[in-house]
């Protein structure tokens, strides 16, 4: 038996991959260590999307290097930054042994296998196959489980390099999702999440009149065959299965098919995170992101009508080139009208090959930090106001485990997935329960157990 330690960066679209990474290996009976001193292969899963994320991964791929020196063993990275920087990542770490993508996770055993005979490997897939393999995993939750239904993405965000490490969207078959979710389902998770770097465009490439013309600039057809709402109607049944959650949407496929379907099923969480980006026209014009701030609004609004209790979270990116105060404020004007629930922000930083990049007018790191700041207090204000009015709610939370922060208090989630901490049982974890809510701070919940 032979050890393999896994380092994720990234988004839950990497963490659901290294979950693959680890079942495929231990065909070829590599167990998972927490311990990378125990480890004969040290694997790096990538992202290339988000810089902080970016700067760890070759922090600590420098760390592995100075190890090995030590002791010997092999050095993988996979995932966004070996999709996009795999000439590079061999020529400037020769102790790297094996680069491979995004889009061929499913022959890692086959690298490593060569590695072990001395043999370095560079193998990059720049699409998807057709067909999508099902691949083994081995889980590194206990309760709530990530479930891969869509990869790829068709929009191409002048900001965004997903299109090209990721490749074009490719759906997995209803049948296929289904069975994975049965299984899950026998091994005691509660809840699922349906993942996707676009889940909202689900199963349109499945339908027989698909084109890739309608796949590049993003369609709806009229009466789908496929879609996210039907899979969530298809999969709702599951017995076992309590809450179904799904990641990330884009507001352009937000329909009202899938908001009616959420709103009718049970197991259906009423939450969306539909990224916005960015609250002014002409920004998000010059992002492509193919939507205006008044559709966005009348998509939220959608949503309230239907469940006036839903949680509508979103990102946003500041100091996009070209941006002015103004539009810099119309941004901090919607997330106060909206009055989102919770939001993921960054300043904007060039990504490679992306036509943002190479915009002559670049905001400077400061302005774009000023006002980062800015907007976060602005985010966290809302989101601790939203959370008052949860005080003295009870809500239903399913416990996930150990508090983070305190080992000997327990978490969960509630159906809006807000992050509630209270003392308990730890036989409780993996069950629903009813939390009455105590304290509300910007970013999580303080309750106790109705027994």
């Amino acid at each position: 038996m032979k050890q393999v330690y896994i380092e994720t960066f990234g988004c839950q679209m990497n963490k659901a991959d290294s979950e693959h990474m680890l079942g495929l290996l231990d065909e070829i009976n590599y167990k998972p260590t927490e311990s990378i001193d125990e480890a004969d292969l040290v694997l790096f899963n990538t992202c290339t999307i988000r810089e902080s994320a970016n700067h760890k991964f070759y922090s600590q791929l420098g760390i592995a290097g100075k190890l090995k020196k030590n002791k010997p063993f092999l050095i993988g990275v996979g995932g966004c930054a070996a999709q996009d920087k795999k000439d590079w990542l061999m020529k400037n770490f020769p102790y790297v042994d094996i680069v491979f993508g995004t889009n061929n996770i499913q022959s890692l055993p086959e690298f490593v296998k060569k590695a072990e005979k001395g043999e370095r490997v560079c193998e990059i897939v720049n699409e998807l196959p057709f067909e999508l393999p099902e691949l083994p995993v081995i889980r590194q939750t206990k309760v709530t489980a990530w479930v891969n239904v869509i990869l790829g993405c068709n929009f191409n965000c002048t900001y965004c390099i997903v299109p090209s490490v990721r490749g074009r969207e490719r759906s997995r078959k209803p049948e296929d999702i289904k069975k994975e979710i049965e299984i899950l389902a026998s091994q005691g998770f509660k809840e699922i999440t349906l993942l996707g770097q676009n889940v909202t465009a689900y199963g349109y490439d499945l339908a027989l009149n698909y084109s890739k013309e309608k796949a590049v600039f993003g369609h709806i057809p009229d009466d789908p065959e496929y879609s996210l709402a039907k899979l969530i109607r298809y999969i709702h049944d599951v017995d076992g299965i309590e809450r179904i959650r799904f990641l990330t949407g884009h507001p352009f496929h937000v329909t009202d098919e899938l908001i009616e379907t959420v709103a009718e099923l049970p197991k259906a969480c009423e939450y969306f995170h539909i990224p916005m980006q960015s609250g002014d026209d002409t920004v998000l014009r010059r992002m492509a992101r193919v939507y205006t701030a008044e559709k966005y609004k009348k998509m939220a609004d959608k949503i309230r009508e239907k469940m006036p209790d839903a949680a509508i979270t979103s990102d946003f990116i500041v100091g996009f080139p070209g941006e002015t105060d103004e539009q810099f404020l119309n941004t901090v004007k919607i997330v106060k009208d909206l009055n989102f629930d919770g939001c993921n922000t960054a300043a904007y930083s060039p990504r490679p090959d992306t036509p943002a990049a190479i915009w002559e007018n670049q905001i400077d790191d400061d302005v774009k930090n000023e006002r980062l700041r800015y907007l976060n207090s602005v985010i966290n204000d809302v989101s601790e106001e939203k959370n008052k009015k949860r005080l003295n709610t009870t809500q239903e939370i399913l416990v996930e485990g150990n508090s983070q922060r305190n080992e000997e208090r327990l978490s969960g989630r509630t159906r809006t997935n807000v992050l509630v901490n209270f003392d308990g049982d730890k036989n409780l974890i993996g069950s629903l329960v009813n939390v009455k809510i105590k304290e509300a701070k910007p970013w999580s919940l303080d309750g106790e157990v109705i027994l």
